[in-house]
């Protein structure tokens, strides 16, 4: 993410507009703009080689007025408590607007986890529940994997925290490995939340999906299942994925002049998000600059990565033939690239509409982790298609009404819900 954007002061700036757009109580306003609690606390971790280090570890529950908190834990060198606070701010509208009973959480820890041994993560991961166990759980906070953290990780938290507790608590997180209270459908669940979004979207506008292209960043779970969508299911083509390489700290872009295989691409690639530089030239792919995805000739950008890519300067590189930029990453677009957009008339999916697809099938996990039943992989995939198409059209409909940007709609749809359940409960 640019060094020169605040994440949090991003989100804060996004509501603002939005609240005043609301005529909202201002007295409410300085409410929601603020997480609720915030917990920061050091994880020392014995590693294999004998030493102790301690590493920095954060939560943020921004608001459980519609229900429990709820959102993932990022591992990453870069994490800052200013980008948890955003991100839970985030979830907080994302439940919202896909019409999900939780609130809004974030987590994370300052590491490289491609560092660690898996020993060492594991020991990492206890060490962030024997922190938090107190205020996390299937009625206060349910977290769940984000970037650098993936389904194990969550089955050593949920064992931890069961074993505090002491009873079986599968509800406590999800994303959790199938066969230890995980759900069918849950990996592939955001990146084909995007493409029922696009999907959306191409009907609103007219778009013909079979003679569309696709230019993606990033090549994590998201952008992965979004190109195998968009190719599978709407029959389109994926002009290039990005990755960033750890080997030579550089990021890069891939196309391939056929079009990606995104199938190929994912058997080529770690649990990280990074291509195998060797086996992607061996198949004819073409390796460009890490910012080369933006400027390619397509249909639908779809900025799956960090947040603040798409910004100001990164905008002035967009092809005159982009219709739609679909948000599969959270917090990628900042306000100056909002205008640009709107300037140029592109069709915005706002990343907490966009990427809900994750948190609503987690929603549905924590659903069977109660019920102690499990429903099978295409029912679990049909509603989430039913849940995102119903949270899509709400905002679209909202766009109309108002005649509002479709982050604007989506926020008016969001944080009305918010507001409303705050007055059924009696707090403001």
């Amino acid at each position: 993410m640019s060094e020169t954007i605040n994440a949090f002061e991003m989100a804060q700036e996004q509501f603002d507009h939005v609240a005043e757009l609301l005529n909202l109580d201002p007295q409410i306003a300085e409410v929601l703009r603020w997480p609720a609690r915030e917990f920061s606390f050091r994880i020392p971790v014995r590693m294999d080689d004998g030493t102790l280090r301690v590493f920095q570890g954060f939560r943020v529950q921004h608001s459980d007025a519609r229900g429990p908190n709820k959102g993932g834990i990022r591992f990453h060198p870069s994490e800052t408590f200013d980008t948890v606070r955003a991100l839970a701010t985030w979830m907080t509208w994302k439940c919202a607007v896909a019409d999900i009973p939780l609130g809004g959480g974030k987590g994370g820890i300052i590491v490289d986890p491609a560092t660690l041994s898996s020993a060492e993560k594991e020991r990492l991961t206890r060490g962030w529940v024997k922190n938090m166990w107190r205020n996390i759980g299937p009625r206060q906070d349910v977290p769940a994997p984000d970037v650098g953290t993936n389904p194990q990780m969550m089955g050593w938290m949920m064992d931890e925290y069961s074993t505090l507790v002491g009873e079986y608590t599968p509800g406590v997180f999800t994303g959790k490995p199938l066969g230890g209270g995980g759900s069918l459908g849950r990996t592939e669940a955001t990146g084909y939340g995007v493409i029922y979004t696009v999907r959306e979207a191409m009907k609103h506008l007219g778009i013909d999906p079979t003679t569309s292209i696709a230019a993606m960043q990033g090549f994590g779970n998201v952008t992965q299942y979004a190109a195998i969508g968009f190719v599978e299911m709407l029959g389109g083509k994926v002009a290039c994925v990005s990755c960033w390489d750890r080997e030579d700290r550089t990021a890069y872009t891939y196309s391939h002049p056929q079009g990606c295989d995104p199938r190929f691409l994912q058997s080529i690639t770690d649990q990280y998000g990074m291509i195998n530089k060797e086996k992607a030239d061996a198949a004819g792919y073409i390796r460009e600059d890490g910012d080369a995805w933006i400027s390619k000739e397509a249909d639908v950008l779809m900025p799956g990565a960090l947040e603040g890519q798409v910004n100001e300067e990164s905008v002035k590189k967009i092809s005159s033939r982009v219709k739609i930029v679909a948000e599969g990453a959270n917090g990628p677009t900042t306000p100056e690239a909002d205008d640009f957009f709107k300037e140029k008339g592109i069709f915005n999916i706002p990343d907490f509409l966009c990427n809900a697809g994750g948190v609503t099938v987690s929603y549905f996990e924590g659903v069977q982790n109660d019920m102690n039943f499990y429903w099978p992989e295409e029912e679990v995939l049909q509603k989430l298609d039913q849940k995102m198409t119903t949270a899509f059209n709400a905002v679209l409909a909202m766009s109309e009404k108002e005649n509002v940007y479709m982050r604007d709609a989506a926020y008016m749809v969001a944080i009305g819900s918010v507001v409303k359940a705050m007055e059924l409960r009696g707090w403001v």
